[in-house]
């Protein structure tokens, strides 16, 4: 691995949102620490640039991570834009020689920075009162485990970097060499983590955090799903694989962590959750980053899902009527790459309020062709630009209500009272119980959980890992099924990826680079290689 200089994170200026929170700090080098950590303000600014490190981190890695290879996205051309830019990502090409992310994603370079906070907080700063270096604690250990899991999910076994090796000076590179830990002691730290975290935010009487920040609910929201996923999906590994446990033990772990989260509710506006008046008051989201017009867009919607003048094209509504060249009002801020399959779309019926939250629906005039783009995230236009400055979610309840119905599915082999709170939702004036969804054996539960979530979180970086979390009959992921997939227009529906031929693309590959810089790094486990 390279060597890596450490940033502190320092308030460049004072840019106020939410109780005077600054998020958008400019990060400075800074080797010699002795000259930081002397009062709470520098500790305080660095928690802020820990969070500007999420938000940077994670705008685009939960697209590309946890969304494209889904493959709910037209592989075909756009109905009026260019073709896919990420093409690659949607049908899953990928090896050693076309990793498509490169550097682990960057995640190391945020969780160093973790690292030197850890460091600091177990060792240091004795101007803080326990319960506030508890609270940071809770913080940092927290985000540690959310990007470990990140790593994991995606990866399998990876290098634990727990140290800070760097603070000064410096030191030779095989010094930093670091091999993959085994996918159980992945596992097993990121659970450490988590727990660490949840055991110091008890000891802190600080209950400040809102949700632009790490809080004991993000980490309860984590540890749920980290069990969760520690119960259901097997990761393989040549030193020590986990295999999934199935066991009455995690899915009750990951049933009461979820189970201690209290004040949320379901926002009854499902689109008000992506719109500018959604950021306040919100009783839903549990983590969010932070979107504003006057510090951080985020420009990855931009160019993957809005198109403005439809290129030329005439495009009408399912009557018949042209809509022009700008219907959403973008004034030429965005360029479409991506564009969801009129399958995924047609999978919600039209009394479903999420299907009009979540997309713009259209036809192409000369031969009603369908099109769409999608709404969430959308932002707002003034007078004279569009901003994309809609909050995007990591964390809301409805996701604790899907989880605990994946968790009840493997405990009772019941799930629908929590699939239908959402259903409820969805539909509001809409909804009769034409439309509930009722229990069926494990295997139709798990399908009816994922067609749930794939409604309900278009866009939020879920559907790749739930593909790889939710089971068929046999207790296989559904990402082998073919029930799960949704086809282009007018082709077969197949699996996400063929078992017999690519099932060693559960994980990601690392780049021959990566391997020629470290020579204990190995690649990712069955990926077909040609060595170092």
């Amino acid at each position: 691995m390279k060597k890596i200089l450490y940033t502190i994170c320092l308030a460049a200026a004072p840019l106020f949102f939410q109780a005077c929170d600054n998020l958008d700090l400019a990060p400075i080098d800074y080797n010699a620490s002795g000259n930081y950590w002397q009062n709470e303000t520098q500790v305080k600014g660095f928690v802020d640039g820990l969070h500007n490190d999420l938000r940077s981190q994670l705008n685009q890695q939960y697209l590309e991570y946890g969304e494209l290879r889904g493959e709910i996205q037209k592989t075909s051309a756009n109905l009026c834009g260019p073709n896919s830019k990420m093409g690659n990502y949607i049908i899953n090409s990928i090896s050693e020689s076309l990793t498509l992310k490169t550097n682990w994603g960057g995640f190391y370079g945020k969780i160093l920075q973790v690292n030197l906070m850890i460091e600091q907080l177990e060792n240091g700063c004795a101007f803080l009162s326990d319960s506030k270096r508890n609270y940071y604690k809770g913080v940092a250990y927290g985000l540690r485990a959310y990007y470990y899991f990140w790593l994991y999910r995606s990866y399998g076994g990876v290098p634990l970097e727990l140290t800070v090796k760097v603070t000064q000076g410096s030191v030779s590179a095989a010094d930093l060499y670091m091999e993959r830990a085994s996918a159980e002691e992945t596992l097993n730290q990121i659970k450490t983590d988590v727990n660490a975290s949840l055991s110091a935010f008890d000891a802190s009487s600080d209950k400040s955090a809102n949700y632009y920040y790490w809080s004991k609910d993000a980490s309860l929201m984590l540890k749920g799903e980290v069990y969760l996923w520690s119960a259901k999906v097997t990761t393989d590994d040549p030193k020590a694989p986990h295999t999934a446990t199935g066991s009455t033990e995690d899915l009750t772990t990951a049933k009461n962590a979820l189970n201690q989260l209290t004040g949320y509710s379901l926002e009854s506006d499902f689109g008000k959750l992506f719109s500018k008046s959604g950021k306040k008051n919100n009783k839903e989201v549990i983590l969010s980053l932070y979107m504003d017009k006057d510090e951080a867009t985020s420009g990855l919607f931009k160019t993957y899902f809005y198109h403005p003048g439809f290129n030329g094209t005439i495009v009408v509504d399912e009557e018949g009527n042209e809509l022009g060249q700008d219907p959403l009002n973008l004034l030429g801020s965005a360029l479409q790459y991506e564009e969801y399959k009129r399958t995924l779309v047609d999978s919600y019926d039209k009394a479903d309020g999420r299907r009009a939250a979540t997309f713009f629906e259209f036809y192409r005039k000369e031969d009603l062709a369908f099109g769409c783009n999608m709404l969430k995230f959308f932002g707002h236009s003034d007078a004279s630009a569009h901003y994309y400055d809609a909050d995007i979610h990591l964390y809301r309840y409805a996701d604790a209500i899907l989880m605990l119905a994946e968790i009840e599915n493997a405990l009772s082999g019941k799930c629908a009272t929590y699939i239908n709170q959402i259903r409820e939702r969805a539909y509001g004036e809409n909804w009769s119980n034409e439309f509930a969804y009722v229990d069926g054996d494990y295997a139709a539960n798990e399908l009816a959980i994922l067609k749930e979530r794939d409604k309900e979180f278009v866009g939020e970086g879920k559907r790749w890992f739930d593909l790889l979390r939710l089971h068929d009959a046999n207790k296989q992921p559904l990402v082998f099924a073919a029930e799960a997939g949704y086809a282009e227009e007018g082709m077969e529906q197949l699996p996400v990826l063929d078992k017999a031929t690519e099932s060693y693309k559960v994980l990601w590959p690392i780049e021959s680079s990566l391997m020629g810089a470290d020579p204990l790094l190995t690649q990712t486990v069955n990926y077909p290689t040609v060595g170092k």
